[in-house]
C-alpha cells in the first residue's frame, strides 16, 4: 500500500508541473473588440492589436471573425475567443528564451549588429522611439516598399522630416527573430536603426551596469 500511495503521489506531482509549465509557456489572448471583419487583439498584455482574418501576428493567426467572437490558431492549437471573456492560454513556445547581451559604448549607448528583412544593420536601443525607424537608404536595401506606408512628419536632428509608417517582415538581433514589427522610414539618411519600442516591448529588458541582457517574451 506504501508503494502504490507513493507512486501516485508521484503521479499527481508530475502532472501538477506538468501543468505548470504548459501555463508558463502558454500565449495569453484576449478578444477585446470587433471592426467589421477584424478583431482587435491583446496578446500577452502588450498594446491592443487590429488583425484581419488570415493575419499572422508573431504566433498568433486569425481564422475567423463574427459580432463578439473570434477564432484563431497558435502553433497548430485553436481556440475561440468571446469579446469581455478573461485572456485565453494557446499554445506552446520554446521552453528555453532567447537571449541578446549587449555592453554599452563609453556614452552609455548600446547598439548590436543584426538584420532586417534579412538585410544586415546596425541597430542602437533607443527606449524613446515608438518604432524601428531607419533611413530611406536602409529601408530600401531591406526591400521595404516604404511610400506605400502611412505619410507623416518627424522631429531629427536635421528638423522636421517627411516619413513613412510601415510593417516590417521581419527583425533579427542574435537568435531573437521578431515577424510584423512596426516600423518607420525617414526620408533622411541615418547612421543607425533605432531599436524602438514596437520591438522592445517584446522582450524583457534586465540592465546590470554596462551590461544590457533582452530576454524574447513573445
Amino acid at each position: 500500500m506504501g508503494f502504490m500511495m507513493m507512486t501516485m503521489l508521484r503521479c499527481a506531482i508530475a502532472m501538477i508541473l506538468a501543468i505548470s509549465a504548459w501555463h508558463a509557456v502558454a500565449a495569453e489572448v484576449a478578444l477585446v473588440g470587433v471592426l467589421g471583419s477584424k478583431a482587435l487583439l491583446v496578446i500577452d498584455g502588450g498594446a491592443p492589436r487590429t488583425l484581419a482574418v488570415g493575419q499572422l501576428v508573431g504566433d498568433v493567426k486569425l481564422l475567423s471573425v463574427s459580432s463578439d467572437t473570434a477564432e484563431i490558431e497558435i502553433r497548430g492549437q485553436r481556440s475561440r475567443l468571446r469579446m469581455g471573456d478573461s485572456p485565453v492560454s494557446v499554445g506552446e513556445r520554446n521552453s528555453t528564451a532567447k537571449q541578446v547581451t549587449l555592453v554599452s559604448d563609453v556614452r552609455g549607448h548600446f547598439s548590436t549588429s543584426g538584420s532586417i528583412n534579412g538585410a544586415n544593420v546596425t541597430f542602437l536601443v533607443d527606449t524613446g522611439a515608438s518604432s524601428v525607424a531607419m533611413g530611406a537608404s536602409t529601408a530600401m536595401a531591406a526591400g521595404i516598399d516604404f511610400r506605400k506606408g502611412e505619410p507623416g512628419m518627424a522631429g531629427t536632428a536635421n528638423g522636421v522630416v517627411p516619413m513613412w509608417r510601415v510593417r516590417i517582415r521581419n527583425v533579427r538581433i542574435g537568435d531573437i527573430l521578431l515577424n510584423d514589427v512596426e516600423g518607420a522610414v525617414m526620408q533622411v539618411d541615418m547612421p543607425y536603426v533605432l531599436l524602438g519600442m514596437s520591438f522592445l516591448n517584446r522582450m524583457e529588458m534586465r540592465r546590470d551596469g554596462s551590461t544590457m541582457v533582452l530576454t524574447q517574451r513573445y
